[in-house]
């Protein structure tokens, strides 16, 4: 595969999908919550199989691991979040992905093996009573689902070969070679993720919790920033050995009985690590393109450049672009669409 400059390549894709006329499946909302298609989950297109580099080594030790959440309602942007991975990387026959599940959902299984045939991956089953009396309710519905809460088990699931781990959210496409978040060098922290020093870091937490100088005391010596963690790069032995998913746990259990955040799974996890964690450059995730989390309003790329398109927050790419009133910046995620017709997919 010839590299393209990332601009050129952006300026592709979006020439692509805005000049093709697609007859996209139709999604339905429902409150918060993505209903699958009423057409059913099994009208993917089969996938290429990508041979990206001229000599790819076929160790463990070479294997990038990536886990990601299985559901039926997100499975069409997990499909375009593998294909974009697997499409940019230099060797994507090295990468093994692990698939959490809380529900066995047979059509997800059948699509996955029909489309990406050629796969790397394993499934793990979430129990989703293992936090279902832990979490709170949260500012949007879909927050609030056990499977969001998932990645705080990540260490607990995954076997213990399995020393690393790239965490991934299902409304992402990659744009770049996945192996260059991989192999950052974490300098003995325990998570790697973009950090963002500039936004307010108080607005994740109640008025309550700021009040509280014994709880807002836990980031005495720390200078906190926000991070996403739709995108982190885990050292899976250094999680465990550090007990930290109780940590995040013991969070969860003070908000049930103080309101002391109003998101999901993300506050916990700033309490336990904002402003210990190693920054990585903010072009692996420009996240925020699904808008705020109660409107979902459109939003305009950052400055600057771009290796993973992340549209967090309540407007999915998929379903703007099957209402017909899609957001510019969906069309970049449009290409890598494998539901439906294939008009619109990549050029082989």
């Amino acid at each position: 595969m010839v590299a393209l400059p990332f601009l050129g390549r952006l300026s592709f894709l979006l020439l692509i999908a805005t000049t093709t006329t697609t007859a996209f499946a139709i999604g339905i909302h429902h409150g918060s919550i993505i209903r699958k298609p009423s057409s059913g989950v099994s009208n993917f297109r089969e996938a290429p199989e990508f041979r990206n580099g001229d000599v790819c080594g076929t160790n463990a030790s070479e294997r990038i691991h990536i886990a990601m959440t299985l559901d039926v309602n997100y499975l069409r942007g997990t499909m375009a979040a593998v294909l974009s991975v697997l499409m940019h990387s230099t060797c994507p026959e090295n990468t093994e992905f692990h698939f959490l599940w809380g529900k066995y959902e047979p059509e997800v299984l059948v699509s996955i093996n029909s489309t990406f045939p050629y796969l790397n991956f394993r499934l793990y089953h979430f129990d989703s009573d293992r936090v279902r009396g832990k979490i709170s309710r949260s500012i949007r519905q879909a927050l609030d689902q056990p499977l969001n809460y998932a990645r705080i088990y990540l260490a607990d699931m995954l076997p213990p070969d399995v020393k690393r781990v790239l965490y991934l959210d299902s409304d992402l496409v990659v744009v770049d070679d996945i192996v260059k978040l991989w192999e950052v060098d974490l300098e003995g922290k325990v998570l790697a993720a973009p950090e963002y020093c500039h936004a307010n870091f108080s607005k994740y937490f109640t008025d309550l919790f700021w009040s509280d100088k014994e709880l807002s005391s836990t980031f005495n010596g720390r200078k906190p920033c926000y991070f996403n963690t739709g995108v982190m790069v885990v050292d899976v032995d250094k999680w465990r050995q550090g007990g930290y998913t109780p940590k995040v746990e013991k969070w969860m259990a003070l908000q049930k009985q103080k309101r002391i955040y109003t998101l999901g799974s993300l506050p916990p996890f700033l309490l336990v690590l904002a402003g210990n964690i190693k920054a990585v450059h903010h072009r692996w995730n420009q996240h925020g393109l699904g808008g705020d989390n109660l409107e979902g309003k459109c939003r305009s790329l950052h400055p600057g450049p771009i290796s993973l398109l992340h549209w967090s927050g309540k407007g999915k790419p998929w379903l703007r672009l099957d209402s017909r009133k899609p957001c510019a910046v969906d069309h970049l995620w449009a290409p890598y669409d494998l539901y439906g017709s294939p008009d619109h997919s990549l050029e082989e």
